[in-house]
């Protein structure tokens, strides 16, 4: 695992290489994170796989961040594994809900899934992705379910139905019965406990 200093020097190294692609980095948590224009993908990802200084060869995950009080509100995070320096960087970029990220296919063919993954689940498009589908939900699914705005219980719920033979898609139905709660607390409300009545007996006949 590489020091604070060696990935500090890292970091400067990316970002004088690639002036006009990288915004900021900075080290965190031990790890390199390093922050570039949405438009400059493919170009970075490009130079940290094949340059040798940094040789990230593997790309190991993208998954995708939300936050909704932003103009942009998602992030999308890429990692990635240099097994020659035994070295690990995450790159970020900036992306709204009508703004497409380029597709890193081409770059690294593992993108394809990571990539359907992160449509799936939050909606963020990736251009010129080769089959751009979800991956994860079901046909017909709608809206992204890890946005911090859907609803926990979804919009639909699927089952079987053994009349029609066939699977069913139902609006969410959460029916509850009424209970009734005194609020009593067993160990202060109460004159006595299960069990009580054996210990009064034992103690009566002392």
């Amino acid at each position: 695992m590489a020091d604070a200093e060696t990935l500090a020097d890292l970091g400067e190294y990316i970002a004088s290489s690639l002036p006009n692609a990288v915004t900021s980095t900075a080290v965190r948590f031990g790890q390199l994170t390093v922050w570039v224009q949405r438009e400059s993908i493919v170009q970075a990802l490009t130079f940290l796989r094949d340059d040798q200084n940094c040789h990230f060869k593997q790309l190991m995950d993208i998954t995708g961040v939300d936050y909704p009080e932003r103009a942009e509100r998602f992030e999308v995070v890429y990692q990635l594994l240099s097994l020659k320096h035994n070295q690990r960087v995450r790159v970020k970029l900036p992306a709204g809900e009508e703004t497409p990220v380029e597709s890193v296919t081409g770059v690294y063919s593992a993108a394809g899934w990571y990539e359907r993954e992160v449509w799936d689940l939050y909606g963020v498009f990736f251009a010129n992705h080769p089959d751009l589908r979800r991956i994860l939900t079901d046909y017909g699914f709608e809206g992204h379910p890890l946005r911090k705005d859907f609803p926990l219980t979804g919009f639909v719920e699927v089952r079987y139905d053994e009349d029609e033979k066939r699977v069913v898609y139902e609006p969410v139905k959460l029916p509850q019965e009424f209970r009734h709660f005194d609020f009593m607390s067993p160990w202060e409300g109460m004159l006595h406990l299960p069990g009580d009545e054996k210990a009064e007996g034992e103690s009566g006949t002392n």
